[in-house]
């Protein structure tokens, strides 16, 4: 029996969800490809009001104007209290030059005399090929802990803990934060339709 890899590019630039999908994907007989490998350095705009929206704008990009088919995701933090925030901003939440500890030091400032800590994290992972877009979308329930937690991850996930677990996403080992994550849900809702291709 003949065995194929399938090529598809990954169309981001953060080397941590990079390194994830192609550990989830490692025996699926999946080749991701990054957009440095397709020769893509372009700055990809994501101008959406919804992650749906922006993972729909970066797998586009790069099927039409490179060619390869493509799958991008975008990913929110949503906070019941601050009434769904930073959402859709997750990446920028401190302003456009900030990074993870100044967004983590932010949310904790918003949330310090809040008894309502639940969140929950939506991955939208969007599909492009010659034939449609589809959209496939995880979550996972769970609340934002009063202090970091762990040096693994990256993002939030040091102050976030999941329902299923007594312990931040960034104190888990990756295979096990891969088995609940969101980003681990869309993906294992997207590789099925991968090979209906």
């Amino acid at each position: 029996m003949l065995f194929f890899m399938k090529e598809i590019v990954f169309a981001t630039n953060n080397a941590h969800k990079l390194r994830e999908l192609r550990e989830i994907t490692a025996s699926k007989g999946i080749t991701i490809l990054s957009l440095a490998e397709i020769g893509c350095y372009d700055d990809i705009p994501e101008t959406a009001d919804t992650i749906e929206g922006n993972a729909i704008i970066k797998a586009e990009f790069v099927k039409h104007k490179y060619g390869y088919d493509c799958f991008a995701d975008d990913t929110g933090l949503e906070i019941e209290a601050l009434g769904g925030e930073p959402g859709v901003y997750s990446a920028r939440y401190a302003g456009e030059d900030c990074n993870s500890e100044r967004n983590i030091d932010k949310v904790l400032c918003k949330l310090q005399n809040c008894d309502n800590r639940k969140a929950r994290f939506r991955t939208a992972i969007a599909l492009c090929t010659d034939k449609e877009t589809v959209i496939f979308e995880g979550k996972v329930e769970g609340e934002i802990l009063h202090e970091r937690h762990g040096n693994g991850g990256f993002g939030y996930d040091s102050i976030f803990k999941p329902c299923e677990a007594q312990c931040s996403f960034a104190e888990m080992k990756p295979e096990e934060k891969n088995s609940i994550s969101h980003r681990g849900r869309a993906v294992q809702k997207f590789l099925p339709h991968l090979f209906t291709l």
